[in-house]
């Protein structure tokens, strides 16, 4: 099946669920009942604050890291971004060398599991609870996170498995075991078991359960209400005809998806910004302001900060370790070459288009401001901002882009199916591999995973946003814990091979091939 029988698939579910009786509706509460009572703990745990603070622990956990690699680093993000581009381009790529995927396939695969429903709905959470100055603590995060992501994809190419038949295996769970084993560390194994528990559940909650539940919101909102359950099915399949065929599968897939997406939905924010060109620095202004003032903000400048950082990792998922298992599967034997490329990975989804979604909803005038003090008015219990209609998450973004382009929720229906499409693709083979790292790979473990994987995607488009968007955050932060312990440890090994590289580089030892 190509690609454009899978999208034109998609594409037709609105058509293919208008006739469904709204008596069903009944299923997605039970699912919804079942699913929050069965997860609170795991979220609290996970969210809990700093004694006599609203700052979530995990959140500083990852943002002290991303700071740290920066500097030990010495502002890799910044040096190596020239070099980065020449390798996406392939300026570098010897043919014959181990793996599966290239280099811009590679990040594709990456991207697309993390430029997603984030982007679009996360953002939109961020500043409907912090405000514009959110937006300030999301691109800094995001530039602080490319650090991070560069620490552990070169090790996620380094201590990889390759097998006779060409296809690799990679990411924290090896280079936990197999890096530590070198370094003479011990914990590793346990560390790497923990980590595959955790991924497998962060599949489940924010690879599929986020984004079937909130595809199934925007498809709702232009085709009018129906069971949740339907679109989980429908997505359920159409996952399943991509990810039974695998890796190369998968990046075929999201190697043009995932520029058509993006490129979609960049050049209608453009668009956007450039009709209401003459609000851009009256928006820069509110979000500076709004960072480090108490501007009436649910939270004031520390609930900016706080969602700010929260959902730059969630979108970008830097320090999570995720995108290091999609990188492992690079053409390459330059370890350090991987975590070039994949240092671009928030800079595209965190720095660009996080920030484009922002400015499309400040710009727009989404948020009702009070006319006598300038002030953002909350809704009852001051959690939220108020919105012109009330709108909250991806409904909020779909309105912002509606208010210049009056069809626009079409528009962003297809974008919101396509990124929830291959952000589910791309972390089914995140969790497989953890699934295979516990139990052994093998057709028939690994049929057994991407069938419970469909499952979870049912559950998610049934489920409400509260549930479903707690369980996820919860569940992909808590593999940033174990990963970011590996990532302090072995450090060390990416320092050598980034001076050995830059040395060889500088030389002109390594040479282009194109």
């Amino acid at each position: 099946m190509n690609t454009q029988v899978k999208i034109l698939g998609l594409a037709a579910l609105g058509a293919a669920v208008s006739a469904v009786p709204v008596t069903a509706q009944s299923i997605d509460e039970q699912v919804n009942a079942v699913f929050a009572s069965s997860t609170g703990w795991f979220v609290n745990l996970i969210f809990s604050s700093f004694p006599g603070t609203s700052f979530p622990w995990i959140v500083g956990w990852l943002v002290v890291a991303a700071t740290i690699f920066t500097i030990y680093f010495g502002f890799i993000q910044f040096r190596a971004f020239g070099h980065a581009i020449a390798l996406v381009k392939g300026d570098y790529s010897d043919p014959d060398d181990a793996g599966e995927v290239s280099h811009f396939q590679a990040l594709a695969t990456a991207l697309s599991g993390t430029v997603g429903l984030g982007n679009i709905a996360g953002v939109a959470v961020a500043i409907g609870i912090g405000g514009p100055g959110a937006t300030f603590w999301l691109i800094l995060a995001g530039l602080l996170g490319m650090a991070s992501k560069f620490t552990e994809c070169t090790l996620g190419v380094k201590y990889r498995n390759e097998y006779p038949d060409g296809t690799v295996s990679g990411g924290p769970m090896y280079y936990l075991t197999k890096g530590f084993e070198e370094r003479g560390l011990p914990m590793g194994k346990i560390l790497a078991v923990l980590f595959s528990i955790f991924c497998i559940l962060g599949a489940f909650g924010g690879g599929n359960m986020f984004q079937a539940n909130q595809a199934h919101a925007q498809i709702t909102n232009v085709v009018g209400d129906y069971p949740g359950w339907i679109t989980g099915i429908v997505f359920a399949v159409i996952v399943f005809l991509v990810i039974v065929g695998g890796l190369k599968s998968i990046a075929s897939v999201t190697e043009k998806i995932v520029p058509f997406m993006g490129i979609l939905y960049v050049v209608t924010a453009l668009i956007i910004l450039l009709m209401n060109y003459d609000r851009i620095g009256w928006a820069f202004g509110e979000i500076f302001d709004g960072a480090f003032t108490n501007t009436g903000i649910a939270g004031g400048a520390v609930g900016a900060l706080i969602q700010g950082f929260k959902r730059a990792a969630f979108s970008n998922e830097a320090g999570v370790g995720s995108a290091a298992i999609a990188h492992s599967a690079v053409r390459t034997k330059e370890p350090i070459t991987e975590g070039f490329v994949s240092l671009l990975e928030p800079l595209i989804d965190t720095v660009i288009i996080c920030t484009m979604t922002a400015l499309v909803i400040i710009i727009t005038g989404q948020l009702v401001v009070d006319a006598e003090t300038g002030r953002y008015l909350l809704d009852e219990g001051a959690s939220t901002i108020q919105t012109v209609d009330g709108n909250k998450g991806v409904a909020l973004t779909s309105a912002a882009f509606s208010a210049s382009f009056g069809g626009f929720q079409y528009v962003l229906a297809v974008a919101v199916i396509l990124f929830a499409f291959s952000t589910m693709i791309s972390w089914s083979y995140y969790g497989l591999k953890a699934w295979t790292f516990l139990f052994g790979e093998g057709q028939t473990t690994e049929l057994v995973f991407k069938l419970l994987f469909c499952v979870f995607i049912v559950i998610g488009a049934a489920a409400s946003l509260g549930p479903v968007i707690d369980f996820s955050d919860a569940a992909i932060f808590s593999m940033a814990i174990v990963n970011i312990i590996g990532l302090y440890l072995l450090m060390p090994i990416v320092k050598r091979e980034l001076n050995s590289y830059m040395a060889r580089l500088d030389s002109g030892e390594i040479r282009k091939f194109a």
